[in-house]
This record gives structure tokens, sequence and C-alpha cells, in this order.
């Protein structure tokens, strides 16, 4: 794979699966080079027979496609060019799309009721003369904003506190009435009103966040997530609420029977409600490597206390949507050693695993004992399968054009480390003759982890002639808690030792690797860990530090998680924040450095990579400052695809100039 394939590179959605079984429906995403943006479609997959997936939208971006009860019509969010996604419907056997709504910041996230008549959904709700909602004020010349909370930015959105978050509920309409004409120039210069959609109905509203919504079985009320308690700015609590769909005041289920920070909540068809949730301490803050447990809430017992149903020391669903199936038991993914392991857990905590721990899971959808997942192996960044026999039967196979400009097979592997802890991960040998020279990838997170789905980043060096060694050190998710904690207020300790002890044994045991001609490289996370390893160990040719946490005290208050993420993760005092800080240990680096950020970095701000490459270069490092603009912390996922290719192409000139490859130098 080489950088122009980008556009190979297909994600497919969670599945919806028709009621009446025989087919699902799937959105398929691409980043497209010539668009600069990600675009993508809905497609129709049979579950049966031989017949050939079937297009059957044509947007520009069509997104998360949902069944109706009764399988009669089908909801997606439609965006166009540079405008937010809207809901839509249409009729699930074909025909134009009726536009539901037409909000100014657009739709995230919507859900049917039971009988099929009212759908809910979320949306920002902006302040006036904000967002383009007076005609003529634009960003700059909008009113001063007065903020008095730690909390008020998010990466990838900006400004949260003049556009809450919030839920509505409007009624589905008839996609099968005679059209309505478009607007025709009247005598007097005029025209006819336009189409307009039906006003929804707010029902909730205030200064917080509203989401992961789910009817309950009898339409009478929503479950929802949020955080409403006084304490919210400092703490990371949040619990799951219920409000009648004829409007009212949200009420609390979980808020007093523990100190849950909620991830999604999903009513099954007995009416219990099952919710996905981190114990986050006394403190409401305690994070670090939390692993979200499965709960349920008994029905017709809301005043009753959650019963936790899974260990969340062995079992991690905290990169899980929870997918209702049949009455009293829902569809969860556990992250697990680089796997997401499809799981189905009932009411009474009994559970089975029914994929193996090879295959990344990433979505999932069921229709009595039909289960369809949306998923990644080391064959595939995106396909649909069916579930059968504890495996994922494949019933689509998108990413045969990637694979027929070549992949590289990733190569597991555990090496045992200095203190005899295995440290798992994996190698890609390019083809060709070697010994080839190795870059060292490092994950973000660090609660992250590098899993067993083709990787486009590897598959771009392993291409340009690299061994790409990448690893789970200690801190990373997936091995336990205990295995995620280890580095709380300990960063670049084991941790170091992990990716060092992986680097070495990669190379003494897989074939093929030059262990004089070595590179490294990392973003967020990974490019702390880099700038970290070359201040104490300079063995590397050169180093790549991107969007990195670079800087713990300039953290906090530019971070939109510096009110906290710090705190846990490197403790609040000055001496033993230093000692974990990559900042002030710079004056040790003198490996090349290239320093990648984005100019919108909310996450990990611009700052940090200013700061870190202002002192390499007044110490005579030989280095360089790569800023993309209107990019955040997501550029090398879900950016721009031009600027994504740009990257690749800058990291592998970066990599020509210091560690030449057959295919890959100047």
């Amino acid at each position: 794979m080489k950088a122009a394939d980008l556009g190979l590179l297909t994600s497919v959605s969670t599945p919806t699966v028709h009621p009446g079984g025989g087919r699902a429906v799937v959105s398929v995403t691409r980043p497209s080079l010539d668009a600069d943006a990600t675009v993508g479609q809905l497609w129709s997959i049979p579950l049966t027979g031989h017949a050939a997936p079937k297009l059957v939208s044509r947007g520009f971006r069509d997104t998360a496609p949902r069944f109706s009860p009764d399988g009669r019509l089908l909801a997606f969010l439609r965006s166009e060019p540079k405008r937010p996604p809207q809901l839509y419907v249409v009729d699930a056997a074909g025909g134009e799309p009726v536009a539901v709504t037409d909000r100014t910041l657009g739709v995230s996230e919507f859900d049917w009721s039971p009988d099929g008549r009212t759908l809910a959904f979320v949306s920002r709700e902006p302040e006036q003369g904000r967002y383009g909602t007076v005609e003529g004020i634009d960003p700059s010349g909008e009113p001063a904003r007065r903020i008095d909370t730690l909390k008020y930015q998010a990466n990838g959105l900006g400004y949260t506190i003049d556009r809450q978050a919030h839920v509505f509920t409007v009624p589905v309409p008839d996609v099968w009435a005679e059209p309505i004409p478009a607007p025709v120039p009247l005598p007097d210069g005029s025209t006819g009103a336009a189409p307009t959609v039906a006003e929804p109905r707010q029902l909730t509203d205030g200064p917080w966040d509203d989401g992961a919504i789910s009817f309950s079985p009898d339409g009478r009320s929503i479950a929802f997530v949020s955080a409403r308690h006084a304490s919210r700015d400092i703490d990371l609590r949040s619990n799951v609420f219920l409000v009648s769909v004829d409007g009212g005041d949200a009420k609390d289920l979980t808020g007093r029977h523990g100190s849950y920070s909620v991830l999604d909540a999903s009513f099954t068809g007995n009416g219990a409600l099952f919710f996905t949730a981190q114990d986050v301490g006394e403190s409401g803050r305690d994070f670090v490597a939390r692993n979200a447990a499965l709960y349920v809430i008994e029905p017709d017992r809301m005043d009753a206390a959650p019963r936790r149903l899974t260990d969340p020391e062995t079992v991690d669903f905290t990169e899980s949507a929870i997918a209702p199936h049949g009455d009293d038991s829902v569809l969860v993914l556990d992250r697990s050693r680089g796997a997401l392991v499809l799981t189905e857990v009932d009411a009474a905590g009994e559970s089975r695993r029914l994929s193996d721990d090879r295959t990344v899971v990433s979505g999932v959808d069921s229709v009595g004992d039909t289960i369809v997942v949306s998923y990644a192996d080391a064959r595939t960044v995106g396909d649909v399968g069916l579930i059968a026999g504890g495996a994922v039967n494949r019933l689509t196979d998108l990413s045969a054009p990637l694979r027929a400009r070549g992949v590289v097979t990733a190569q597991e592997l555990t090496v045992t480390g200095r203190d005899g802890y295995p440290v798992h991960g994996w190698v890609l040998v390019p083809e060709g003759e070697g010994p080839h020279p190795v870059l060292l990838n490092i994950h973000g997170g660090p609660y992250a982890a590098y899993t067993h789905a083709l990787f486009d980043e590897a598959q771009v060096y392993a291409a340009a002639g690299y061994a790409v060694v990448m690893s789970n050190p200690r801190g990373a998710a997936g091995y336990g808690q205990e295995h995620g904690r280890v580095i709380r207020q300990k960063m670049g300790t084991v941790d170091l030792d992990d990716v060092l002890d992986f680097l070495d044994g990669a190379i003494a045991q897989v074939p093929g690797l030059d262990a004089e001609r070595v590179g490294i490289m990392g973003g967020s996370y990974g490019g702390y860990l880099t700038a970290w390893t070359i201040a104490h160990d300079h063995r590397f040719a050169a180093a790549i530090v991107e969007r990195g946490f670079l800087d713990p005290d300039a953290f906090v208050g530019t971070s939109d998680i510096g009110s906290f993420f710090g705190d846990e993760y490197t403790g609040t005092d000055p001496e033993l924040m230093r000692s974990q800080s990559p900042q002030a240990v710079v004056d040790r680096v003198r490996t090349p450095t290239l320093v990648l950020h984005s100019a919108n970095d909310l996450r990990c701000p611009l700052g940090q990579a200013e700061r870190y490459y202002a002192a390499l270069k007044r110490r005579g490092v030989e280095t360089e400052l790569v800023i993309f603009p209107g990019e955040d912390h997501e550029l090398s996922r879900g950016g721009r695809p031009r600027h994504r290719q740009q990257r690749f192409d800058i990291i592998l000139d970066w990599w020509a100039r210091h560690l030449p490859s057959r295919s890959n130098h100047r």
C-alpha cells in the first residue's frame, strides 16, 4: 500500500438487519482525494444466497442506517459537502429519501420509537447569535464568550458551552405522500413556500450534553446519558437518565448508586436497561486504565441499584456500543489482546464469546438468531460478516482492491522483557532481501492498543521498505487493569522498558531486521514516549514526534482534557511531573527529530509541539516543525484526505533523509 492508495481504505458502519431477515444495510465510507473529504453511501448486503451487495443510496456521505421496527422504512444520516449531517428516511424497498431534520448544527445520533412513528435524535442547540444563527455574523464577529468552567472545549468540535447537545423527537414523515413541487417564481417576483421539515420537540435542555439515547419498549420514555451533577466540571462522572416523551424533568437512575462514568445505555425487549460504565472512584476522576463493565437495571425496578454483570479486571467494554439481542440479553465488544471480541451477556450475567481472538469486531446488529457484524482483521480494514459457529463468516470483500496493491502480513510476537514481563505485539517485514531498516512505532492512549486489524500506517511504511515493529507495552489496553495502571504517575518507566525490549526481541527473533539502522516514531502518547525515549536512548537514526503530550505542566488550561488527564497520569507534585516530562529532559536529545502537529489540536495543543521544537532548535538538534492547518488531533485517522497523503509524504521524506531504504531514498 502506498500513500496514494488512501481511497481504498473503506470503513464499514454498524450494520442494521432487516426485521424480516435476509439482508442488512451498512454505510461504506472512504477518504476521497478528489473530493478532499470522506464520502460514503449505503449498501444492501444479502445474508443468504449468492447475490452481490447492492448500492442503495447516492448521497455525498450517507451514514448510520437503521431499519424501522416494522422494516418498512430506513433512516440514516446524510451530509452534503461542508454541511452537517441531517436525518433522512426512505422506503426500505427504495425511493427518494425524505428529510426529517434541518438542524443548524446537524444530528449526531437517533433512535426509532417501538411503533415506528417517531424518531428521537440528538442535536446541538446553538446559542442565538453564534454558529450561523444570524445571517451575516461570522465567527470573528460573534460576541465575547464569558467562561466560568474548566471544561469548555472539545477536540474536533471547539467550544461546547454555547452549543449543548440535547434530545429531541420528531414525527416520521410520510415517504409515500405526493411530493411537494419545488417553489416556482410568482408574477410579483416572489416564490411559493419551500418544503419544510416538521418542527422537532425538545425534551432536554441545560448546561450539559445529553446523548446515547434509547427508547423504552413501551415508547413512553427515553433513556440517555448525561453529566448533570454540581461537580461535573471537576470530575468525570456521568449517569443514566430517563425522560418522558411528553417532556418534563429527567430522572437520574444511577447517580445515587455509584461513581459511574457511563458510556452507553440501551433497553432490551423486556424493559431491562443495560449500560456500560467505568467506576471512577470516590474522587470521580480515577479514570486511568479503568475498564468498562456491563450493568443492568431490572424491568419495573428503575429505582433499584444496578447490578454489575461483568468483572472489569478481565473484561473491557470501553470500545463497545450496546446492541439489544432478544428480550433479556445484549451484544457487546470485549477489548482483549488486540481484538474486539463479540460477547453475548444476559441479565443473569451469563456470557459467551461469539467471535475469535484475532478479529476486531466494530459493530453488530441481530434479528432472532441472525447476527451480523462489521469487522476488521489482518486482511481487511472493514467488511461485513455473519456470526456462525464462534467465528465471523465473511459476506463482503471490500479490501480486495487494497490487497491487490500489496499488503504485508503482520507477524504476531511476544517478547519476554528484562524483568520477565511478556510484551505482546506485531512485526511487519517488507518484501525483498534484508536486512531492512526498522521503524519502532508507538501507539497513542496510553490506554489504547495496536490490534490484529490491517493497519494503513504500518502498510505504507512496509511498502517503502521498512520493517515495522509495534507493541502494546504496559499502560496499554486489552490486558487487564493492572497492566494499564502500572504507569499511573510513573510514565516513562516500564513502558519505556517494554517498547525497547520488544524492539530488541523482534530484531533477535525475526529474520531480516537491521539492528544498526533503527528509527522511532509515535503520536499522542506515542509522541510522548518517542520524545522520552530519545532523551534516554541514543541508538536511533532519527525520530518523529507527532501530536505529542510533551509538557504536563503546560497541558493544564490548554488541553480539552487538561483539567484531569495530567493530574491522574503524571500527578500534581511539580517534581513528580517533571520526572515524567519530555520537555524537562529535552536537553539530553541529540537525535534528529521531526515534530508533526495540527493547528487545531485541542487534545494535545499546538503549544506542546512548538515549545518542544523551539527547545531542540535552540540546542542545535537537527529538527523540523510541520503544522497542518485546519486539522485536529485526528489528522492521521480522519483528517482531510489530501493532508493525510501529505503527512505520509513528509514522513517518508524524513526517513529517506535519515534512514533510507532500498525503495525510499533521495
